[in-house]
């Protein structure tokens, strides 16, 4: 059995169309969103599309630790509240059903640039082994749990369970693409986003403490020159 775990904060403009995407997989899968916190209506519109919504104190890595340990599927599946799976996913995932890994990205959106954002993305990640939470990372329950799950982490948490994962096989790194939202670059920026997100990871491989850089990546996106 698969669990979908979504991690979510205030995502009412998205979280209705992430979850009406995944009731063709009712029948096969346990779809779990955990709430953060939230002040908009996340949780109202949520609730009547899964099989559990659980409330969180904030924090993606708390969030989707919470979600794992209410999991029933022996296959955990994390996904973020703006991107969708590709239709054969599933059956892609139960092929490799006793490993980890993540699937190609594509992001979403009118800017030319986010497919070359995307290629460099799936690339990085082939070369690495490290994958990132957009490109939905999956992983046996049992393997998690074996690794402890996500570091509690204010960000890189994503890469520090993968960093983990890694040392006992390396990641199924499938083709197929998930679309995610590509937001985050329209909002702010391509350039200034890509050397931000370049800039936090490099600090993280030195050691910087992920709550200063959690505070370096909310400062970055906001500053305008």
């Amino acid at each position: 059995m698969f669990s979908i775990i979504i991690p979510a904060l205030n995502e009412a403009n998205n979280i209705q169309l992430c979850l009406d995407a995944l009731q063709q997989f009712r029948n096969q899968v346990e779809i779990i969103v955990v709430d953060g916190g939230s002040t908009d209506h996340t949780f109202e519109i949520a609730e009547p599309l899964v099989d559990k919504i659980i409330k969180s104190s904030k924090g993606r890595a708390k969030q989707m630790n919470k979600g794992a340990s209410n999991a029933a599927g022996d296959m955990l599946i994390f996904l973020h509240a703006d991107t969708f799976l590709p239709e054969n996913a599933l059956n892609l995932i139960q092929q490799n059903h006793l490993h980890w890994g993540r699937f190609d990205i594509q992001l979403s959106g009118n800017l030319a640039m986010l497919k070359v954002i995307s290629f460099f993305m799936n690339w990085r990640s082939r070369l690495t082994g490290i994958a990132t939470g957009d490109q939905v990372i999956f992983v046996n329950k049992h393997l998690f749990d074996q690794v402890g799950g996500f570091p509690d982490l204010a960000l890189m948490e994503d890469i520090s369970l993968c960093s983990k994962l890694k040392k006992i096989s390396q990641p199924i790194c499938l083709k197929e693409k998930v679309i995610s939202s590509g937001r985050r670059w329209e909002q702010y920026g391509v350039i200034k986003t890509i050397l931000l997100m370049w800039s936090l990871r490099l600090r993280y491989f030195f050691g910087e403490n992920p709550e200063v850089l959690s505070t370096l990546y909310s400062r970055g996106l906001f500053w305008k020159p």
